[in-house]
């Protein structure tokens, strides 16, 4: 059991709860104490309880929270790699195989969706094309 990491991570929407693994006792269990909630979207670390965190607990949690970060960053933009693979999957559907009915549930849904999704695109492009602007009008 030597080969079980010291702390471990139980995933939470916002984070994480962080426990303390220990596999020194008696019995040779695996008691998991709780110390402290990690919240990656606002950075809270609390102590569980009267538990006071050590530097090295401190430092654990803050490098688990930046890798944490990053595997949700890496998420996202896969989810989106993965959207534009569904919508050419969605059109080659409604081209070949959508019956009037099929059609008639999801066109308004999705016409929506995407007249929306087009609006933030578009707009986020035009400002970042007026900051491009701005900045070479300060540097030229």
């Amino acid at each position: 059991m030597s080969d079980l990491p010291e702390f471990y991570f139980r995933i939470r929407e916002n984070g994480a709860a962080v426990f303390r693994i220990d596999t020194e006792n008696r019995q040779r269990r695996i008691e998991m104490q709780e110390i402290a909630m990690a919240n990656i979207r606002n950075g809270v670390v609390k102590p569980h309880g009267d538990h006071v965190l050590t530097e090295e607990e401190q430092a654990v949690i803050a490098e688990w929270m930046a890798e944490r970060q990053e595997v949700l960053a890496d998420r996202d933009v896969e989810d989106l790699h993965r959207a534009i693979d569904y919508l050419n999957l969605t059109t080659h559907w409604v081209q070949s195989r959508a019956s009037d009915e099929d059609l008639e549930e999801v066109t308004d849904r999705l016409l929506l969706a995407m007249h929306d999704l087009r609006n933030v695109l578009v707009r986020k492009k035009a400002d970042r094309l007026m900051k491009a602007d701005d900045a070479e009008e300060r540097t030229g």
